[in-house]
């Protein structure tokens, strides 16, 4: 049973390295853009061919690497004003003990 599932999980790294879904961030939206354009055929064949019926796809646009990046900036923007906001906190800290000691 363990080999069982050590072997899927060893063939479902192995695809997704293949696929590109482990390198860069480019490389990651080219997967999910190949996905994207193979999946819906794929899905609809197969409801085809077993005869069921399913609602349309819903049809959206992310990029993983655009949110990536936004993440990036986000955090890059947060760490580069933590020391002059750790500066303020500070003075507001002092400034409110000395008004206690008073």
């Amino acid at each position: 049973r363990f080999i069982i599932k050590g072997s899927l999980a060893g063939a479902a790294v192995y695809v997704a390295y293949d696929q590109g879904l482990l390198g860069s961030g480019t490389q990651g939206a080219e997967a999910l853009r190949k996905a994207q354009a193979a999946l819906p055929p794929a899905i609809q064949e197969w409801t085809s061919y077993l005869g069921w019926e399913l609602p349309p796809t819903p049809k959206f646009d992310f990029s993983p690497s655009d949110s990536w990046n936004k993440g990036v900036q986000s955090v890059m923007s947060a760490l580069s004003v933590a020391p002059t906001r750790a500066c303020e906190y500070t003075v507001e800290g002092w400034k409110y003990v000395k008004d206690l000691v008073k």
